[in-house]
């Protein structure tokens, strides 16, 4: 009988933080390097840029971060919140210009665009429609959005960002409870861990890596995009090294995948 190919094995899952700050504690776990991120990326292939939500920054800086790391590395970069939480959505095609034109000075280590929404933007069909299309037009590549408001978490939202290709955020801590896990697009599966239960600042212990680990290794997705936000107190690094370890030594057999909700 012939054979039949195997499958190719998904992709192991990217981790790493939101920014490349390194805590002291956390020194040790990374190589030497002729800048922070370059000796960021000598651990994680990973990060999401979040100065980029505050303020634009010159093609030219994004161009130099990009050579500063290994060409497997990914960045993700976060819309600016003129035109999430100013704009709403709304009439932002020359910012998203604006934005793309310098962003993509990444090249192809440009991974991955988030999209966060304000926790008062309830989800609108038509002016969302709008805006994924608009936005499709522009960048064909990898986009995740974390919803923050119940209404996005319908099946109507749900098959909105499925046919633009956006995955939904897995948010920790959860808002509603659904936002725990991911969704829209199946292929992709983005992970935003931020602290719990004091919300930027909060380490993970042993029990929430190993379930979020299984969470992982349970749902099938070629593409999984983890990040710690708990950046505040500088445990994202320990907690991300922790979580890569954990997938690296195989799946957690013996912990269930749980919910974690906003306390």
């Amino acid at each position: 009988m012939p054979q039949v190919p195997a499958r190719p094995p998904h992709p192991p899952p990217r981790i790493g933080c939101a920014g490349w700050s390194i805590a002291s504690r956390d020194a040790a776990l990374f190589e030497d390097g002729a800048s922070m991120l370059a000796r960021y990326a000598t651990r994680f292939d990973l990060v999401e840029i979040n100065s980029s939500f505050y303020r634009p920054h010159r093609r030219t800086t994004y161009e130099r971060w990009a050579a500063s790391v290994p060409a497997g590395f990914r960045f993700s970069a976060k819309l600016p919140r003129t035109i999430t939480h100013e704009h709403r959505l709304r009439s932002c095609g020359p910012l998203l210009d604006a934005f793309l034109e310098a962003a993509t000075g990444l090249g192809e280590r440009l991974g991955c665009l988030l999209v966060q929404l304000p926790p008062s933007l309830a989800f609108d069909a038509r002016s969302a429609a709008t805006f994924l299309a608009m936005l499709r037009r522009r960048w064909a590549g990898g986009l995740a959005c974390e919803v923050r408001h119940a209404s996005w978490l319908t099946p109507r939202a749900e098959a909105l960002l499925q046919r633009h290709g956006v995955a939904r955020v897995a948010a920790d801590p959860a808002r509603h409870g659904a936002d725990a896990q991911p969704g829209g697009d199946p292929s992709v599966a983005y992970w935003r861990w931020h602290g719990t239960p004091q919300i930027y600042r909060s380490a993970y212990d042993a029990a929430a890596l190993d379930s979020l680990a299984a969470a992982i290794d349970a749902r099938p997705a070629s593409g999984h995009w983890v990040v710690f936000d708990n950046t505040a107190a500088g445990h994202a690094t320990g907690n991300a090294a922790a979580l890569q370890a954990r997938l690296q030594a195989g799946p957690a057999t013996d912990v269930a995948p749980r919910a974690r909700r906003r306390r």
